[in-house]
């Protein structure tokens, strides 16, 4: 982690461009992918994300907080549940509802005030909705887009389930099965169904 840390913040000594250049690696390194859900805490280590594929907004804001305490810029993980008006039918009919329980984001310590931050959506998965990636720095919040590039409605935040300095693992998978069944968990004996919405 200190290694891949200094390869992008190599020279930058101010907190606001460390930030904003941290979480454009880590929105961009790794493709969003809702159906690689894990209940193996080995793979929320921020070593294995970083290493891993495609990956879900829980590893990618662990791994996005990391990658900031590594650069020497305070930070926590954050949940919240967010409706998802434009979920793709595959992904609602496996979740039962549009709800995302424990959408997982940052929170950077700079100038003084908390910021939120989610790297969730790379860029490519931005455009496919016609909205532009988000960018951080710590200066303001970042959070899911309100509406698509149409106007339609997109995310919408309904709950805040508060900042954690270590992952909530046991309190994180017991919603997840509790709300969505064993489906949603890869390993669970189901198949991955075939989404355009979040293929490569």
């Amino acid at each position: 982690m200190r290694d891949f840390t200094e390869s992008v913040v190599r020279g930058v000594q101010d907190p606001r461009e460390r930030v904003g250049l941290l979480f454009a690696e880590v929105r961009d390194r790794l493709r969003y992918d809702p159906y690689s859900v894990t209940a193996a805490p080995p793979t929320y280590r921020a070593s294995a994300i970083l290493d891993g594929g495609p990956t879900w907004c829980v590893p990618k804001a662990v791994l996005l907080t990391a990658s900031l305490r590594a650069a020497g810029i305070p930070a926590v993980l954050g949940f919240s549940d967010v409706r998802n008006h434009l979920n793709s039918e595959a992904l609602r009919e496996l979740m039962g509802t549009d709800l995302f329980v424990f959408h997982g984001w940052s929170a950077a310590y700079v100038d003084g005030r908390w910021r939120k931050g989610s790297p969730a959506f790379n860029s490519e998965l931005c455009r496919r909705f016609g909205v532009p990636p988000l960018e951080f720095d710590g200066s303001q919040d970042a959070l899911l887009h309100a509406a698509d590039g149409a106007g339609r409605r997109h995310m919408e935040y309904v709950r805040e389930r508060g900042m954690f300095v270590d992952l909530p693992f046991d309190e994180l998978m017991a919603t997840l099965l509790d709300t969505y069944g064993p489906a949603m968990v890869r390993g669970s004996g189901s198949s991955r169904p075939e989404d355009p919405a979040f293929g490569a």
